[in-house]
Formats: C-alpha cells, sequence, structure tokens
C-alpha cells in the first residue's frame, strides 16, 4: 500500500482480528507489467488469483454487483459460513475488475458499496467489518446498533 496511513489502520484491525482465531491472512496480488492492455491485466490478476484457491475454497468476491448488508446481517452469514469447513477466500479484484471465468468461480458476490472505492480502503473497510462482526458475533461491545437497540425495549 502506497499510503502508510492507510496501510497502519488495515493493520490494526488485523491485528484485532488474530484475537478471534478465524484464521485471517491476506495476500496481494496484481499485474507487474503495466505496458499489458486492460483484458491482458485482468487475465494475469485472476490467473494469479486462480493460482491461490483451492478446489474447497468458498469464494466471495468483493463487487459492487453484490449483496449488501447491515453490519448485523454480515455477522449473521459469516457467522452461518464458520460452521463449514470450507476456508472462506474474499477477493477484492483488480483495478479493472474479474474475469469472467472468476465470476464463475464465486460462490458469493458482496458489495461494500455501489461506488467505486480505492482497493487500499475497501482493504480497511472489509477489515474494519470482519472485526465488527467477530465482536457481533461474540456479543462485545464495539457495534452499538444492538445495544441502543435492546436499550429502546427496556
Amino acid at each position: 500500500m502506497a499510503d502508510k496511513t492507510v496501510q497502519n489502520l488495515f493493520e490494526s484491525y488485523a491485528n484485532r482480528i488474530a484475537h478471534y482465531n478465524i484464521g485471517f491472512n491476506y495476500e496481494i496480488v496484481h499485474s507487474k507489467n503495466s505496458t499489458k492492455n486492460i483484458a491482458q491485466i485482468r487475465e494475469e490478476e485472476c490467473n494469479l488469483i486462480f493460482k491461490q484457491l483451492k478446489k474447497e475454497d468458498y469464494v466471495v468476491l468483493l463487487d459492487d454487483k453484490g449483496t449488501q448488508y447491515t453490519s448485523t446481517q454480515f455477522a449473521n452469514w459469516l457467522e452461518s459460513k464458520f460452521h463449514t469447513p470450507q476456508r472462506i477466500v474474499m477477493i477484492i479484484g483488480g483495478a479493472y475488475g474479474f474475469t469472467k471465468q472468476m465470476y464463475e468461480r464465486a460462490n458469493h458476490l458482496l458489495s461494500l458499496s455501489k461506488m467505486t472505492l480505492p482497493h487500499q480502503l475497501v482493504r480497511v473497510i472489509i477489515a474494519e467489518q470482519l472485526y465488527r462482526a467477530c465482536t457481533i458475533i461474540k456479543r462485545e461491545q464495539y457495534h452499538h446498533e444492538d445495544s441502543l437497540y435492546q436499550n429502546n425495549i427496556k
């Protein structure tokens, strides 16, 4: 990541997630040759991603056409995936998106926003949401939606 502030923020959430022993790790892959055309770059990046995947992986593409969740809904969805033996692999596409083959391989499309977001910020946002989901699942005091709702029904 070019911006150290953003990198530090990402690492802060990655360290917080480690506390929950969910096997969180990340790989950054991208085309190294900027003289290629868009289709070649997209193809190369997706091929690099395919090399990292296992046949049994549950592949989630972060894509603006995907399902949008509230944080609580995302936590519930994630918790349901924890009960399967599959490794959950969340993939942020390159600047030129995914190939048709990558979409065909995906088990789920997840949208963080309909807007286009910079990759560095997407890493931070998904890391924060994973951390938030862990705190929701464990009923810890980080996410306030549930506690506000519970206070209003007393």
